[in-house]
């Protein structure tokens, strides 16, 4: 009597060890490659920022520059004197031109000072 028998194997346990280290490797390349993958990615988002900057620091520039020449052309003293003419100031006549040491704050000397004596004797 011959029965079939089936062939039993008890499993290699260095097999399972290194399946599992095969396992670590793969998992460990993979994590590495999307890393890497990841940081290429950061570095062109960051390129694509980086020209936008300098685009937009090129146009603030030409801008400041266009603004300084404005300046420069508002301030010129001809324009100032031309704008003072067209709404209507003139050229100071002697006696109304003051100097600032006559205007002395706090003592009683200079020109504010006389007019506040001969203001106050009036009053009188």
């Amino acid at each position: 009597m011959t029965t079939r028998q089936r062939l039993h194997r008890d499993p290699d346990p260095r097999l399972r060890r290194s399946l599992a280290a095969a396992l670590c490797c793969s998992a460990l390349l993979v994590v590495g490659l999307l890393v890497v993958v990841g940081l290429r990615v950061q570095q062109v988002h960051l390129g694509y920022q980086l020209d936008t900057m300098r685009a937009e620091r090129a146009r603030v520039d030409v801008l400041l520059r266009q603004l300084e020449i404005e300046v420069a052309t508002l301030s010129s003293p001809g324009r100032v004197e031309t704008r003072a003419r067209q709404i209507g100031l003139t050229v100071p006549a002697r006696e109304q031109v003051r100097r600032a040491r006559e205007y002395v704050a706090g003592g009683a000397s200079g020109v504010a000072a006389a007019r506040l004596v001969r203001a106050e004797s009036v009053i009188r």
